[in-house]
């Protein structure tokens, strides 16, 4: 018997609303394929949408009934007729300029936390009780650390949004 390789149908679409971020859209589409490798996602599509604090805070308000800007929004919109996953993200570009400049790293290292962050609840992480937060940052920190971008969320200045 052969084993099979591992094969990977992962689509990653981004849309930048907000464009004062310099970002590389492939580095970012690597990381969000990479990840999906590491959890075993062989198919997905995963959209990724760029925008401000305050259209940000209305999505927010609208789907979480929270009135806060926030670092990224995570929906799961995949069913149970179709084996590919269905993922879309949206991500504050305004607030990761914001914390990159605070914490002293790139606007896209900030960006690619907030990726990370919303695939990893899409993945079944949570961050509401202290040891279940610690996991999903540790595993954060690792997964970015591995890509090239360093110790983004345990580094110094972090600051909620």
């Amino acid at each position: 018997m052969v084993a099979s390789k591992y094969k990977q149908s992962i689509t990653v679409q981004i849309t930048k609303k907000f464009e004062n971020i310099p970002i590389n859209l492939s580095s970012l589409k690597r990381l969000v394929k990479t990840i999906c490798a590491r959890f075993k996602i062989s198919k997905a599509t995963v959209g990724i949408t760029i925008i401000g604090d305050a259209e940000i805070r209305r999505l927010n308000r609208r789907f979480l009934n929270s009135s806060h800007t926030t670092d990224c929004i995570s929906f799961d919109l995949s069913d149970d007729t179709n084996s590919a996953r269905l993922l879309e993200l949206i991500v504050n570009g305004k607030l990761a300029v914001r914390q990159a400049r605070r914490r002293r790293h790139s606007p896209e290292a900030e960006l690619a936390l907030y990726i990370t962050h919303g695939l990893l609840h899409n993945l079944g992480f949570n961050d509401l009780k202290v040891r279940q937060a610690k996991k999903m940052h540790d595993t954060e920190d690792e997964i970015l650390q591995q890509f090239g971008y360093g110790l983004i969320y345990n580094s110094s200045g972090k600051e909620k949004a």
